[in-house]
Order: structure tokens, then sequence, then C-alpha cells
């Protein structure tokens, strides 16, 4: 096999007939795009795991005519639709029975199989845009090759099974020089009961295709072309990364920015599979190279910015030379299911970040009174909401020197409320309130990049 790569193409990027075409013209004009995995069209998931939740007759029926009329909006776009209607009609009856079976009982397994018609229709139609361009393309359920286990809603693959699969099936077809179109997202278990892969999941498809393929890359094709350094609505000025790291691009996505998700790339990391992040709707733009060890390692690589953050003070003048007080607070907030983003601490009091973004919740009610009362029984308590988390994402930041002089002069104008500051040698975390913090990222961004 020659140069082989896997692409991906998210909701967005196969949301309408217009969109659909721009992908098919993307993987004709590249000949070693062999395997093709999509996602639902946009919208699609949502409204399945509506259904999948239950609901009477008027909202189910509502519903199902935004599943129906999404689909009919790309199959008029056709110009014979004969071949893959039947197909389209065939899910969307199943889809309407399903829907009927939830209502009565919701269970995990009917949601994973119900969902998963996202992503059959979605690839069922793109074969026939292709074919209309001129290309003959091969449908193939991924369940035969993704093997999983019975964990619905986040089933986790098993690599063996699934390398055995990907042999015997995929493979062949390859190496017959086909163009394979897949599904992201979905799997089968043992008893042959359709699974889901979890949030990201489409992207760990591709990855994990591309790993059992040992393909020489990944490509994702998704609306932005590539990854920033800093959200582009906030600095019109940012720049596109051309490499980074997968360790630069996991900071980014655990500090929020809308970037890949390593985890959700494991197969590739782990196989050491670059992979690139572009945009189908502008590929002429070019787009970011994600790989284990990209060069130049830049001391600065990008800035992430959280909202919605709480920050919870706690003092206690015993907490000097007392044993047990961190320890205690941890305890509490674990019994309360709370994860902490950031902690500083001094002699007497200990200050942590709470992200309620995580949380469908806000801020107030992820305090409840009862945490807060267990806690004020041996310290004082403070909360301080409205802020927001600014992370600078880089490399070895911890030994670069200077670097402290150049964002504290930067920042002299403005009240940073907490710093986090050698934890890890690839951030650096200032806390700010909320309506201070674009102009922060501004500044820093023209300091740091511009």
């Amino acid at each position: 096999m020659s140069h082989l790569s896997v692409a991906k193409f998210g909701g967005t990027s196969v949301a309408n007939y217009s969109a659909m075409q721009s992908c098919a013209n993307i993987v004709i004009a590249d000949p070693n795009t062999r395997v093709v995995v999509l996602s639902a069209s946009a919208g699609i998931t949502n409204l399945l795991v509506a259904l999948a939740n239950g609901c009477e007759e008027p909202e189910r029926n509502k519903l199902l005519n935004e599943v129906r009329q999404i689909q009919e909006n790309i199959l008029t776009g056709l110009k014979d639709d004969s071949r893959v209607r039947p197909k389209i009609e065939a899910l969307l009856a199943n889809i309407t029975s399903l829907a009927e079976a939830a209502n009565l009982a919701t269970s995990l397994a009917l949601t994973d199989e119900l969902i998963s018609h996202g992503e059959m229709m979605s690839s069922l139609i793109f074969v026939e845009v292709l074919r209309e361009l001129q290309i003959e393309a091969t449908w193939l359920d991924v369940r035969t090759i993704v093997a999983t286990n019975s964990h619905f809603g986040k089933a986790a693959p098993n690599d063996e099974q699934t390398r055995q699969n990907c042999d015997n099936v995929l493979k062949p077809l390859i190496e017959r020089g086909e163009l394979v179109i897949t599904q992201g997202f979905i799997g089968r278990d043992e008893q042959g009961k359709t699974t889901t892969l979890g949030r990201g999941g489409s992207d760990y498809s591709a990855a994990l295709l591309a790993e059992v393929l040992n393909a020489q890359d990944v490509l994702i094709w998704t609306d932005v072309a590539g990854i920033y350094t800093t959200d582009p609505r906030v600095v019109p000025n940012a720049q596109r990364i051309d490499t980074m790291s997968f360790s630069e691009a996991a900071e980014m996505a655990t500090f929020g920015a809308k970037v890949l998700h390593p985890a959700t790339l494991l197969p590739a990391v782990r196989s050491n599979i670059p992979v690139y992040v572009g945009s189908s709707k502008a590929p002429q733009e070019g787009g970011t190279w994600v790989t284990r060890n990209p060069q130049p390692r830049p001391t600065f690589r990008a800035i992430a910015l959280r909202r919605d953050q709480t920050l919870l003070t706690l003092s206690s003048l015993n907490m000097l030379h007392a044993q047990g007080f961190l320890a205690n607070i941890f305890t509490i907030l674990a019994k309360h299911k709370i994860s902490v983003d950031t902690i500083t601490t001094s002699e007497v009091s200990v200050a942590l970040t709470l992200d309620k973004t995580g949380s469908a919740s806000s801020g107030a009610s992820l305090l409840s009174e009862e945490l807060l009362r267990e806690l004020s029984e041996f310290c004082t308590v403070k909360v301080d909401v409205g802020l927001s988390l600014i992370a600078l994402i880089g490399n070895e930041l911890h030994t670069a020197s200077g670097v402290a002089k150049r964002i504290f002069e930067t920042l002299d104008a403005y009240n940073i409320r907490m710093i986090s500051y050698g934890a890890s040698t690839n951030n650096i975390c200032l806390l700010a309130d909320s309506d201070k913090a674009d102009d922060i990222v501004q500044v820093l961004h023209r300091s740091l990049f511009e």
C-alpha cells in the first residue's frame, strides 16, 4: 500500500448538499484518501437523542419531521435519488418505530441503535453525491470493523478484534483500489448490538481505523482552517498554528478551546500517526498538523480562555502547622463531586477555581448550601463568581527565563486574582474578572504573538 490517508468529515461538513459536494471534491482531489469516515449531518444526532429519551405523539412527530427534513434537503440536491431514497426511507421508518419503543421504555442499548441511524444516512447519501461526480465508492458498515465492549453510550473498542476485522474486511477492499465510505462514532458489541463511542467518537473512529490500517495520517475536516493561537472571535489577528504537538493540543482542549481533544485521537497519538485539521469549506486555506514532536517548539504556543469560573477561598488560622487541612477540604469536595481546576495556597489559606462549564448548573448551585456549611465548620469560606481563566500554553515554561516578567509587564493595568505557575511545564493560568478577560487575551496575544 502506498501513502494511505483516513479522512473524517464532521457534522457541519455534511450538513447539506453543497457542504457534501465540497467534501466530495476534497476526497477526489486527494488520491491518498482511501477511507472516509462521516459524522451524521449537523443537528441529526441531537434530534435522535431527543427521540431516544422517549416523547409523546405530537412532540415525537415534530422531531421525526425535522430529521426527515434535513435528509430530504440533501436528497433534493441529487439529480437522481432513486438508488438511495428507498434506503433512507427504510432507515426513517426504523427511526420511527424505535422512537415509539423509546416512548414505552428507554434503554442505553436502544439509544445507541437509534443514534447510529444518523451516520448510516449521511454515509449512504455521500456515496451517491460521489457517484454523481463520476466517482465509484464502496459503502461499508463500520460495525463490521469496529468491535467494542457493551458499555452503551461510551463503548471501548476491542483493539485485537477490530484489527482482525480490518484485515478480513477492510484491507482487501483497499488493496483492490476501492474508495471506502463509512461511519464514525459507532461499533458493535459481541452480542451483535450497536454501540457508540461517546463524545468526539468520529475522531476516535478515524484514528482507530488509521491505526489498524497503518495509515500515514488522519485528516480531520471540520469548519475551521486549523487550530489558532487563540479564539479568532476574541482576537481577529489570531494566527493559525502550522504544526503543534499532541500535548499542546491536549492542554488547549483541556482549557476549553474548541479544538481536537487528543483523547478522541488516542490511537493516532499512540501509534504516532500525524493528524491534520483543516476546513472542508475552505480546503485551500491550509490547516494545522498535530504531531508527536514538531519543530520548532516555541515557548508560547497559544492562549485559551475559559469563562464562568468560580473562585473558592478557604482560610483558617488553625491551618498554620495543622495537619490534614487540605485533606479535609478535598474530602468534602470529592464527596460533593466537585472537581478543582487550579489551586494556590498560602500559609493560612487556599484558593481553588472550579469550572462550572462542565456541568449544566450555574456556579451558585454548583456549591450547594450543604457543601458550604460543611466547609464553614472549620474554615472561613469566600465565594467569587464572574471570573475567567486565561491559560497561556507553551513549552518548558518553567525553565524559560523572563517569562513572568513579559507576562506581568503586559498585564500591568489589570487586576489578576490568582496565578497558577510551575505546576505544569505546558501552561500558566491567570484568573481575572470576566468583563476584562477579552481585553487581557488581546493584550497578551499582542505582546506574545504579534
